[in-house]
């Protein structure tokens, strides 16, 4: 054709080439730019109406009001009833309505978490998105057998320095259970060192007993360099369920929530009642009771301390009311969990939600499906924080690497998605179309193509966008077997040093760290 080919229907100029040169030339050295970076702003999927926002929000403050609170601890008991609650005549701890809105109305509204690094500090509240880790796998993926075996330490360790690699994980809240240390005060504390030592972004863990905050609070002084510096930007949030479903306080919880105070460490307050176990399974009851839940949850933190620094997590989980075993895929937790965040949202509160949660064993289609279901829902509904969003596989009792790398690049998706559409006169382009189409007939290399081409779209590394015969030659590889070779190079490569030799030391000598040194350096 001397006119020209024809590809996809369009007869395309013979002077394509040329264009091609001139357009390598010209976005040579135009600056890379992410256009789908974590923060966008959500709120835009509202699954319940203004109404069902209301009779949900009334009915979790009549359960708060008449049906009340159960196996609330002494010393809360008597704060609350200073307060302004008072005892039902079941002996159950009611917060009146007017109570319960003072407290809402006092509470945090936003407050930044804090990285090591200040370069990941980020504020939390409002509509902004943000995706991050949870979870308490007690398997892990195994990336050389393909194959689940018990989590253990290292398993901690080494997730903890990928995700300090992947850019949409905001903050790693430990994934996986160290099986292989004894549920006491050394899973803690290990636990807590294996945070410090693979990232400086914001963490989260959680304490047993109250008895053990402090000394890793302490721990964490040492991290920083002295007494007290944890204090001044503090990095790890608790993971605290102070309420048991159904509707009652759990002591060691309560406890370890006024521990965490004292210490000024910021609290995420979850609720994840299970659907048609310990709550209702329709949906709106669900929510009614979760949010009372959650409300007494917030009653008990700004009771200690008005305003103290809490995300109001009201995480719906479904059970599968066939077998009874719990679901973390399907479109039922997807969108009750974005009912949840709106919720938050209409209440003014720092949101935290939980989506991701694939009940796939393998990296394969039924965990793209559900994954990217529930953290789309999560993030167009606005929720600040959405928990188990990366790694976390089979119903929440696997963790894999590989899965971590891939819903990383499943989150600039989402992220993209979330950012909308901006229009302006600029990005309307008149004046583009009409060149177009009185000059060459088409937009290659246009100046407004090139600046799209950086502002507009996410061009992804792992997802496969070659034709058939291309991808057959090199060797037809499928998701699992790229995400698994991305991950075997940053783990083979990155090996953060966090830790001063003196902080590593004094921590040492102190605690009895289980990581040794020698693994946390590349093999000889």
């Amino acid at each position: 054709m001397t006119s020209g080919e024809v590809r996809n229907g369009k007869r395309i100029s013979a002077r394509a080439g040329g264009r091609a040169a001139r357009l390598s030339a010209r976005t040579a050295d135009v600056p890379q730019f992410n256009p789908c970076p974590p923060g966008q702003s959500g709120g835009t999927y509202k699954p319940l109406s203004e109404t069902g926002i209301k009779a949900i929000y009334d009915t979790a403050l009549k359960l708060l009001s008449e049906l009340g609170m159960g196996d609330v601890p002494e010393e809360f008991r008597n704060l609350a009833l200073s307060k302004g609650a008072s005892l039902n005549d079941r002996g159950r701890l009611v917060y009146p309505p007017v109570l319960v809105e003072d407290i809402i109305a006092g509470a945090a509204k936003q407050f930044v978490f804090h990285g090591r690094d200040p370069k990941h500090d980020f504020e939390i509240g409002g509509d902004v998105v943000r995706f991050g880790t949870g979870g308490a796998a007690v398997q892990t993926l195994d990336i050389e057998t393909g194959q689940y075996r018990p989590s253990t330490l290292h398993d901690l360790y080494d997730f903890t320095r990928l995700i300090d690699t992947l850019t949409n994980v905001s903050w790693f809240t430990r994934s996986c259970v160290a099986t292989d240390i004894p549920d006491n005060f050394d899973l803690d504390v290990n636990t807590a060192y294996a945070l410090l030592a693979g990232t400086t972004k914001p963490v989260g863990t959680s304490f047993t007993l109250a008895s053990h905050v402090d000394p890793i609070i302490d721990m964490f002084d040492l991290a920083l360099g002295g007494d007290g510096k944890y204090s001044e930007r503090p990095f790890c949030k608790a993971h605290i369920s102070p309420v048991i479903s159904p509707m009652r306080y759990g002591e060691d919880a309560v406890d370890v929530t006024m521990a965490c105070v004292r210490r000024r460490v910021p609290i995420n307050a979850i609720i994840a009642a299970q659907s048609g176990a310990t709550a209702p399974a329709p949906p709106a009851g669900f929510l009614a009771q979760s949010l009372a839940e959650t409300l007494a949850s917030l009653m008990l933190v700004n009771l200690i301390e008005p305003g103290y620094p809490m995300i109001f997590s009201n995480w719906p989980l479904v059970i599968d009311l066939r077998t009874g075993g719990f679901s973390g895929g399907g479109g039922e937790n997807a969108v009750m969990n974005a009912a949840a965040a709106q919720l938050s949202n209409w209440l003014g509160l720092p949101s935290g939600v939980a989506s991701s949660m694939s009940d796939a064993k393998a990296v394969d289609a039924q965990m793209g499906s559900e994954k990217a279901l529930s953290a789309l829902a999560a993030g167009l509904a606005g929720a600040n924080m959405v928990y188990e969003s990366s790694g976390m596989m089979a119903s929440l009792l696997g963790a894999s690497f590989e899965a971590f790398v891939a819903d990383d690049e499943m989150l600039s998706h989402i992220y993209r998605i979330i950012r909308g559409i901006e229009v302006s006169d600029a990005t309307l382009g008149y004046d583009a179309i009409c060149d177009a189409v009185l000059g060459e007939g088409h937009f290659l290399g246009g100046d407004d193509t090139i600046a799209a081409m950086q502002r507009d779209y996410f061009y992804p590394s792992m997802a496969d966008r070659d034709d058939p015969r291309t991808w057959a030659d090199k060797g037809a590889p499928d998701l699992w077997s790229k995400a698994r070779d991305r991950a075997r190079e940053t783990l083979a490569s990155h090996y953060p040093v966090y830790l001063s030799n003196t902080a590593d030391s004094a921590i040492r000598d102190r605690f009895n760290i289980m990581l040794a040194r020698e693994r946390m350096r590349p093999p000889a």
